[in-house]
């Protein structure tokens, strides 16, 4: 099957650890079927590209600055993807822009990939995220568990 849900982000900058609590969540509350990876690359960047190998389907969580109300949620798919980090928020999203064009060069980039972004209020040093982000976050879980499904992936909730 090869998918990787890949959260970004740094945990210790308020907001920018979206990518991580959602993958912490999932971690936690679901049980997935095999050949689903999840995975907090935290700012890892470039180092992530030999966990691309095999992989048929991404799916990426972020903060991502689309200039809109702090807490909105985007669900951007194919060549959308890149175009969302033009407007960095910080280093990893250079990093994961570089990734999918080494990827690209590699022959590893998936045939499908998706982000599930929510616009940030602050990636000040802070650990906790924002309230606007922080109720984003369950509408984030219940999007990506829908693409999964989609995708053919059975998940249960964890006992």
């Amino acid at each position: 099957m090869g998918i990787l849900v890949l959260g970004l982000g740094n945990l210790l900058m308020s907001d920018d650890a979206l990518g991580g609590r959602v993958i912490e969540h999932l971690q936690q509350a679901y049980v997935f079927d095999e050949g689903v990876a999840l995975l907090d690359g935290g700012t890892l960047g470039l180092d992530l590209l030999p966990r691309l190998e095999g992989i048929a389907r991404l799916l990426l969580v972020d903060a991502v600055d689309m200039r809109a109300k702090p807490g909105t949620i985007f669900r951007l798919e194919g060549e959308e993807v890149p175009r969302a980090f033009a407007s960095k928020l910080s280093v990893h999203q250079m990093g994961l822009k570089d990734l999918l064009a080494v990827a690209e060069l590699h022959g590893y980039l998936p045939g499908e990939i998706l982000l599930w972004g929510v616009q940030p209020q602050s990636i000040e040093m802070c650990l906790e995220m924002t309230r606007p982000v922080r109720e984003a976050l369950p509408q984030v879980v219940t999007g990506i568990l829908e693409d999964l499904r989609r995708w053919g992936v059975e998940w249960r909730k964890a006992a």
